[in-house]
Protein backbone atom coordinates (compact mmCIF):
# COMPACT_ATOMS: atom_id res chain seq x y z
CA UNK A 1 0.00 0.00 0.00
CA UNK A 2 1.34 3.41 -0.97
CA UNK A 3 2.39 5.76 1.81
CA UNK A 4 -0.08 8.53 2.53
CA UNK A 5 0.68 12.01 3.81
CA UNK A 6 -1.46 14.77 5.24
CA UNK A 7 -2.08 18.11 3.53
CA UNK A 8 -3.06 21.24 5.48
CA UNK A 9 -6.32 22.85 4.31
CA UNK A 10 -6.96 25.29 7.20
CA UNK A 11 -4.92 26.65 10.10
CA UNK A 12 -4.74 29.42 12.70
CA UNK A 13 -6.93 27.64 15.25
CA UNK A 14 -6.04 27.22 18.93
CA UNK A 15 -7.02 23.62 19.70
CA UNK A 16 -9.53 21.71 17.61
CA UNK A 17 -11.87 18.91 18.66
CA UNK A 18 -15.11 17.18 17.66
CA UNK A 19 -14.89 17.05 13.83
CA UNK A 20 -18.17 16.10 12.15
CA UNK A 21 -18.98 16.00 8.42
CA UNK A 22 -22.50 17.38 8.03
CA UNK A 23 -24.39 18.97 5.14
CA UNK A 24 -21.34 19.14 2.91
CA UNK A 25 -19.02 20.80 5.42
CA UNK A 26 -16.74 19.89 8.30
CA UNK A 27 -17.93 21.19 11.65
CA UNK A 28 -15.26 21.60 14.35
CA UNK A 29 -14.90 23.00 17.85
CA UNK A 30 -11.99 25.29 18.62
CA UNK A 31 -11.83 24.46 22.30
CA UNK A 32 -9.54 27.28 23.40
CA UNK A 33 -10.70 29.65 20.67
CA UNK A 34 -14.18 29.20 22.18
CA UNK A 35 -15.84 28.92 18.78
CA UNK A 36 -17.58 26.39 16.56
CA UNK A 37 -16.65 26.58 12.87
CA UNK A 38 -17.75 25.10 9.60
CA UNK A 39 -14.96 24.46 7.11
CA UNK A 40 -15.40 23.60 3.44
CA UNK A 41 -13.37 20.91 1.72
CA UNK A 42 -11.09 23.63 0.29
CA UNK A 43 -10.53 25.28 3.68
CA UNK A 44 -12.99 28.19 3.81
CA UNK A 45 -14.00 28.67 7.44
CA UNK A 46 -16.98 30.40 9.06
CA UNK A 47 -17.86 30.91 12.72
CA UNK A 48 -21.17 29.27 13.67
CA UNK A 49 -21.23 30.08 17.39
CA UNK A 50 -19.13 31.31 20.30
CA UNK A 51 -19.09 29.00 23.33
CA UNK A 52 -17.48 30.76 26.35
CA UNK A 53 -16.91 27.58 28.40
CA UNK A 54 -15.13 25.75 25.58
CA UNK A 55 -16.89 23.59 22.99
CA UNK A 56 -15.88 20.00 22.25
CA UNK A 57 -18.05 17.14 20.95
CA UNK A 58 -20.70 18.12 18.40
CA UNK A 59 -23.98 16.26 17.95
CA UNK A 60 -26.70 16.63 15.31
CA UNK A 61 -30.18 15.60 16.45
CA UNK A 62 -32.67 13.91 14.09
CA UNK A 63 -34.27 17.30 13.33
CA UNK A 64 -30.87 18.65 12.25
CA UNK A 65 -30.32 20.87 15.28
CA UNK A 66 -26.86 21.07 16.84
CA UNK A 67 -26.00 20.23 20.44
CA UNK A 68 -22.47 20.99 21.64
CA UNK A 69 -20.50 19.95 24.66
CA UNK A 70 -19.66 22.93 26.88
CA UNK A 71 -16.63 21.67 28.71
CA UNK A 72 -15.92 23.83 31.74
CA UNK A 73 -19.53 24.15 32.98
CA UNK A 74 -20.16 20.45 32.28
CA UNK A 75 -23.23 20.97 30.15
CA UNK A 76 -24.68 20.28 26.74
CA UNK A 77 -25.91 23.38 24.93
CA UNK A 78 -28.29 23.64 21.99
CA UNK A 79 -27.03 25.93 19.24
CA UNK A 80 -29.61 27.99 17.37
CA UNK A 81 -29.30 28.90 13.70
CA UNK A 82 -28.19 32.40 14.70
CA UNK A 83 -25.51 31.03 17.05
CA UNK A 84 -27.51 31.55 20.22
CA UNK A 85 -27.02 29.03 23.03
CA UNK A 86 -29.51 27.43 25.41
CA UNK A 87 -29.12 24.79 28.10
CA UNK A 88 -29.86 21.24 26.95
CA UNK A 89 -28.51 19.03 29.77
CA UNK A 90 -26.49 19.48 32.97
CA UNK A 91 -23.85 16.77 33.44
CA UNK A 92 -22.28 18.15 36.62
CA UNK A 93 -23.84 15.40 38.73
CA UNK A 94 -21.88 12.75 36.80
CA UNK A 95 -18.81 14.48 35.38
CA UNK A 96 -15.90 14.90 37.81
CA UNK A 97 -13.90 16.89 35.25
CA UNK A 98 -14.34 18.82 32.04
CA UNK A 99 -16.92 17.24 29.74
CA UNK A 100 -15.20 15.97 26.61
CA UNK A 101 -16.13 14.24 23.36
CA UNK A 102 -19.49 12.65 22.59
CA UNK A 103 -21.47 10.61 20.08
CA UNK A 104 -25.15 10.70 19.13
CA UNK A 105 -27.29 7.74 18.06
CA UNK A 106 -29.93 7.66 15.33
CA UNK A 107 -32.67 8.61 17.80
CA UNK A 108 -30.81 11.64 19.17
CA UNK A 109 -29.54 10.15 22.42
CA UNK A 110 -26.05 11.42 23.26
CA UNK A 111 -23.23 9.61 25.09
CA UNK A 112 -20.73 11.96 26.72
CA UNK A 113 -17.37 11.41 28.41
CA UNK A 114 -15.40 13.60 30.79
CA UNK A 115 -11.82 13.88 31.98
CA UNK A 116 -12.55 12.51 35.47
CA UNK A 117 -10.27 15.10 37.08
CA UNK A 118 -8.98 18.64 36.50
CA UNK A 119 -6.33 18.00 33.85
CA UNK A 120 -5.39 21.64 33.34
CA UNK A 121 -4.94 22.28 37.09
CA UNK A 122 -2.53 19.35 37.31
CA UNK A 123 -4.71 17.11 39.47
CA UNK A 124 -3.84 13.45 39.83
CA UNK A 125 -5.53 11.33 37.13
CA UNK A 126 -8.75 9.56 38.09
CA UNK A 127 -11.14 7.24 36.30
CA UNK A 128 -14.31 8.72 34.85
CA UNK A 129 -17.97 7.97 34.20
CA UNK A 130 -19.80 7.93 30.89
CA UNK A 131 -23.14 9.74 30.70
CA UNK A 132 -26.14 9.29 28.43
CA UNK A 133 -28.46 12.18 27.63
CA UNK A 134 -31.73 11.06 26.07
CA UNK A 135 -33.62 13.00 23.42
CA UNK A 136 -35.61 14.76 26.17
CA UNK A 137 -32.43 15.93 27.92
CA UNK A 138 -32.58 13.47 30.82
CA UNK A 139 -29.14 12.46 32.12
CA UNK A 140 -28.07 9.04 33.39
CA UNK A 141 -24.81 7.26 34.16
CA UNK A 142 -24.17 4.29 31.84
CA UNK A 143 -20.57 3.27 32.66
CA UNK A 144 -17.81 4.05 35.11
CA UNK A 145 -14.14 3.26 35.70
CA UNK A 146 -13.11 4.56 32.26
CA UNK A 147 -9.57 5.85 31.87
CA UNK A 148 -10.14 9.27 30.28
CA UNK A 149 -13.06 8.53 27.91
CA UNK A 150 -12.58 10.39 24.66
CA UNK A 151 -13.83 9.83 21.10
CA UNK A 152 -16.72 7.38 20.61
CA UNK A 153 -18.53 5.68 17.73
CA UNK A 154 -21.75 3.71 17.36
CA UNK A 155 -22.03 0.91 14.81
CA UNK A 156 -24.62 1.36 12.01
CA UNK A 157 -26.96 -1.22 13.55
CA UNK A 158 -26.89 0.73 16.81
CA UNK A 159 -25.89 -2.39 18.74
CA UNK A 160 -22.38 -1.43 19.83
CA UNK A 161 -20.68 1.64 21.25
CA UNK A 162 -16.88 1.90 21.19
CA UNK A 163 -15.07 4.51 23.30
CA UNK A 164 -11.40 5.48 23.33
CA UNK A 165 -9.76 5.29 26.75
CA UNK A 166 -6.89 7.71 26.20
CA UNK A 167 -4.69 6.95 29.20
CA UNK A 168 -5.71 3.28 29.09
CA UNK A 169 -4.29 2.92 25.57
CA UNK A 170 -7.25 0.92 24.32
CA UNK A 171 -10.64 1.02 22.64
CA UNK A 172 -13.45 -0.38 24.77
CA UNK A 173 -16.74 -1.75 23.42
CA UNK A 174 -20.18 -2.05 25.02
CA UNK A 175 -23.42 -3.63 23.89
CA UNK A 176 -26.21 -1.05 23.67
CA UNK A 177 -29.47 -2.24 25.15
CA UNK A 178 -32.97 -1.22 24.01
CA UNK A 179 -33.20 1.40 26.78
CA UNK A 180 -29.84 2.94 25.84
CA UNK A 181 -27.97 1.43 28.77
CA UNK A 182 -24.63 -0.29 28.18
CA UNK A 183 -23.50 -3.81 29.06
CA UNK A 184 -20.94 -6.50 28.19
CA UNK A 185 -17.91 -4.24 28.51
CA UNK A 186 -14.92 -5.66 26.64
CA UNK A 187 -11.67 -4.73 24.95
CA UNK A 188 -12.21 -3.86 21.28
CA UNK A 189 -8.52 -3.18 20.59
CA UNK A 190 -5.39 -2.93 22.71
CA UNK A 191 -3.13 -0.20 21.32
CA UNK A 192 0.12 -0.85 23.17
CA UNK A 193 1.53 2.50 24.28
CA UNK A 194 -0.57 4.55 21.86
CA UNK A 195 -2.94 7.14 23.34
CA UNK A 196 -6.28 7.21 21.47
CA UNK A 197 -8.06 10.56 21.31
CA UNK A 198 -10.72 11.20 18.65
CA UNK A 199 -11.95 8.25 16.55
CA UNK A 200 -14.23 7.56 13.59
CA UNK A 201 -15.76 4.46 12.04
CA UNK A 202 -15.54 3.32 8.42
CA UNK A 203 -17.91 1.14 6.40
CA UNK A 204 -15.77 -1.99 6.82
CA UNK A 205 -16.05 -1.73 10.60
CA UNK A 206 -12.49 -0.50 11.13
CA UNK A 207 -11.81 2.56 13.28
CA UNK A 208 -9.50 5.46 12.52
CA UNK A 209 -7.76 6.46 15.74
CA UNK A 210 -5.97 9.73 16.48
CA UNK A 211 -2.99 8.81 18.66
CA UNK A 212 -2.37 12.03 20.56
CA UNK A 213 1.04 11.52 22.15
CA UNK A 214 2.41 9.46 19.28
CA UNK A 215 1.49 11.85 16.47
CA UNK A 216 -0.12 9.37 14.09
CA UNK A 217 -3.51 8.40 12.75
CA UNK A 218 -4.02 4.65 12.57
CA UNK A 219 -6.74 2.46 11.10
CA UNK A 220 -7.36 -0.52 13.35
CA UNK A 221 -9.72 -3.50 13.20
CA UNK A 222 -11.43 -5.22 16.10
CA UNK A 223 -8.84 -7.29 17.91
CA UNK A 224 -6.10 -4.68 17.50
CA UNK A 225 -4.55 -5.31 14.07
CA UNK A 226 -3.30 -2.03 12.63
CA UNK A 227 -4.22 -1.80 8.95
CA UNK A 228 -2.79 1.63 8.12
CA UNK A 229 -0.73 4.36 9.76
CA UNK A 230 -0.49 7.99 8.68
CA UNK A 231 2.08 10.04 10.60
CA UNK A 232 1.71 13.70 11.57
CA UNK A 233 5.40 14.53 12.11
CA UNK A 234 6.08 17.02 14.89
CA UNK A 235 2.38 17.38 15.69
CA UNK A 236 -0.18 15.80 17.99
CA UNK A 237 -2.95 13.76 16.37
CA UNK A 238 -6.06 15.05 18.12
CA UNK A 239 -9.19 13.92 16.28
CA UNK A 240 -10.43 12.72 12.91
CA UNK A 241 -13.55 12.21 10.83
CA UNK A 242 -14.36 10.79 7.42
CA UNK A 243 -16.31 12.93 4.98
CA UNK A 244 -16.03 14.78 1.70
CA UNK A 245 -17.99 14.16 -1.48
CA UNK A 246 -17.37 10.40 -1.44
CA UNK A 247 -16.94 9.90 2.30
CA UNK A 248 -13.29 8.96 1.77
CA UNK A 249 -11.58 12.17 2.89
CA UNK A 250 -9.98 11.73 6.30
CA UNK A 251 -10.09 15.08 8.06
CA UNK A 252 -7.27 15.03 10.60
CA UNK A 253 -7.02 17.62 13.38
CA UNK A 254 -3.46 18.26 14.55
CA UNK A 255 -1.73 20.40 17.18
CA UNK A 256 1.87 21.53 17.14
CA UNK A 257 2.60 21.71 20.84
CA UNK A 258 2.69 19.97 24.21
CA UNK A 259 -0.16 19.28 26.64
CA UNK A 260 0.86 22.31 28.69
CA UNK A 261 0.51 24.49 25.55
CA UNK A 262 -3.14 23.60 24.94
CA UNK A 263 -4.62 26.23 27.26
CA UNK A 264 -2.33 29.05 26.10
CA UNK A 265 -4.49 30.12 23.16
CA UNK A 266 -1.72 29.80 20.60
CA UNK A 267 -2.63 29.33 16.91
CA UNK A 268 -1.03 25.90 16.64
CA UNK A 269 -3.96 23.79 15.45
CA UNK A 270 -4.65 22.76 11.87
CA UNK A 271 -7.09 20.79 9.75
CA UNK A 272 -5.31 18.38 7.43
CA UNK A 273 -6.69 15.88 4.94
CA UNK A 274 -5.79 12.70 3.10
CA UNK A 275 -7.77 10.47 0.77
CA UNK A 276 -8.37 6.89 1.94
CA UNK A 277 -10.01 3.88 0.29
CA UNK A 278 -12.88 2.95 2.62
CA UNK A 279 -15.71 5.47 3.15
CA UNK A 280 -17.35 6.58 6.33
CA UNK A 281 -19.94 4.61 8.28
CA UNK A 282 -21.36 7.90 9.54
CA UNK A 283 -20.20 7.84 13.18
CA UNK A 284 -19.56 10.04 14.97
Amino acid sequence: MADKSLEVIAEGFNFLEGPRWHEGKLWVSDMWGQKIYTVTADGQKDVIAEVPNRPSGLNFLPDGSLVTVSMADRKLLKVADDGGLSDYADLSGIAAGDVNDSVVDADGNIYVGNFGYDLFAGEEPALAKLARVDISGNVSEVADGINFPNGSVITPDGATLVVAETWGSLLTAFDRNADGSLSNRRVWAQLGERTPDGICLDSEGAIWVSCFVDGEFIRVKEGGEILESIPSPGKRAVACNLGGANGTTLFALTFEGEVEDIAKGLPKARIETVEVEVPTAGSP
